[in-house]
């Protein structure tokens, strides 16, 4: 009886064994190799771990987290030995960066070089911005929405932003207008999730936009639920401690310009089709208004800064839907409370807060970050494009987006907030 009973034992073990085996497997080689060879990330759908159903309840495993994370630690190991044979093939060709995409072109780059060793101390730097962020998380009085919320209260789609390297270790929340796309180029390179004529990308600037912007080409912790069921948080846990974790940021109402130019300036179907046209309507009583955003450019029709200001600050658009992540407030992206980040970046120091951190990462190597672009939108802009807003409104839009000011450092813009 007891050795029947030592048997059935050991075949559980076993069999949970062998699952924690697959998951990690998984976890590290699924990622950088379940993407069809092709110019192209096509999108893909990815179950539950075999074996393990939703409704069964793993949490009573008493040192599930400390046993994956041996595992992974192991295999980080393993990875970064698998990275530097990869190295060369990767560095051949990425020191002098090549323009082939039309479009990056057009927009023109500021190729100037940059010394970030002698212009910044990136070390106290970085101190005083994590120093600053921690102190106003712990501050009760400071308070705004969400902010008390631990990370298992966040729901699975608010954690889309977060893009993960297995290959490296390194997890990324980006930023819509914080030099995001060049961001998610740099994340593609090194996790070679995407590959051109079966081979990965190795100069950012090669990878075309409309495959940046797929969702198919990035690992988000969104994608864990339906990868590891049960496990998915248990996993984002483990990451989140030993991955090092960084975003970029800029003045709040320098990135809503810059969305609005983006998305309003520009011929954009989508944006005049889901936004422009619902603002048009409301805010500047048009009615009969073209279906196409080309028609409407030709015709004189376009939303005005001051629309998308109402826009932003109508109780009824949080009602209808949450913001597009475009002018979405980054304390909703990246849950900086609750995320322990390891780099706080800002576009307003670009170039030398990605080079310091790539060399933090030790990819420095293998690539270096895009150079910026020169007609990017300038924070001493704020005054014209705000003259015409009532005073009132001013006040209304930095309540709307105070925190991401107070969490990230940037001063209040008083000569905005004044008579």
């Amino acid at each position: 009886m007891t050795k029947a009973r030592l048997l059935r034992l050991s075949v559980v073990l076993v069999s949970i064994f062998m699952i924690l085996l697959i998951i990690v497997y998984w976890d590290n080689v699924g990622t950088a190799h379940f993407y069809l060879h092709t110019s192209f990330s096509r999108p893909h759908s990815s179950g539950a771990i075999p074996g393990i159903t939703a409704g069964e309840d793993w949490e009573a495993m008493p040192d599930v987290d400390e046993f994956l994370a041996k595992l992974l630690s192991s295999n980080l190991k393993q990875n970064s030995s698998i990275s530097r044979k990869t190295e060369q093939l990767l560095i051949q060709g990425s020191s002098k960066p090549v323009v082939s995409n039309l479009e990056e072109n057009v927009r023109g780059y500021d190729w100037s070089t940059h010394n970030a060793r002698n212009s910044l101390d990136q070390e106290k730097l970085q101190i005083e911005r994590q120093r600053t962020l921690r102190e106003f998380c712990a501050n009760s009085s400071f308070t705004f929405p969400t902010k008390e919320r631990s990370f298992d209260d966040i729901p699975n789609y608010e954690l889309n932003h977060l893009i993960v390297d297995d290959r490296h270790g390194i997890i990324y929340c980006y930023v819509p207008k914080v030099a995001c796309t060049n961001w998610k180029r740099v994340m593609i390179v090194l996790s070679e999730s995407l590959l051109d004529q079966g081979v990965p990308y190795r100069n950012p600037l090669d990878i075309p936009r409309e495959h940046v912007h797929n969702t198919s080409t990035h690992l988000t912790f969104n994608k864990f639920w339906r990868r590891y069921g049960k496990f998915s948080r248990h996993l984002m846990k483990i990451k989140l401690k030993k991955y090092t974790k960084f975003l970029f940021v800029r003045d709040p109402f320098v990135r809503l310009i810059s969305a609005f130019r983006s998305k309003f300036e520009l011929e954009n179907e989508e944006f005049y089709r889901r936004f422009a046209i619902p603002m048009l309507k409301l805010y500047s009583n048009h009615t009969n208004l073209p279906t196409s955003v080309s028609e409407a450019f030709g015709a004189g029709l376009k939303v005005s800064f001051s629309d998308f200001i109402q826009y932003l600050l109508d109780p009824r658009t949080e009602k209808m839907a949450p913001f597009n992540e475009h002018w979405r407030q980054v304390y909703r992206l990246c849950h900086p409370c609750q995320i322990d980040y390891d780099f706080i970046g800002k576009l307003e120091t670009l170039d030398e807060d990605a080079a310091y951190l790539l060399q933090l990462l030790k990819v420095d190597r293998l690539l270096r970050f895009p150079p910026s672009y020169r007609n990017r939108t300038a924070s001493s802009w704020e005054d014209d494009w705000f003259a015409k807003i009532p005073l009132a409104w001013r006040q209304q839009l930095y309540k709307l987006y105070e925190a991401d000011f107070v969490l990230f450092g940037y001063p209040k813009p008083e000569n905005l907030l004044q008579d």
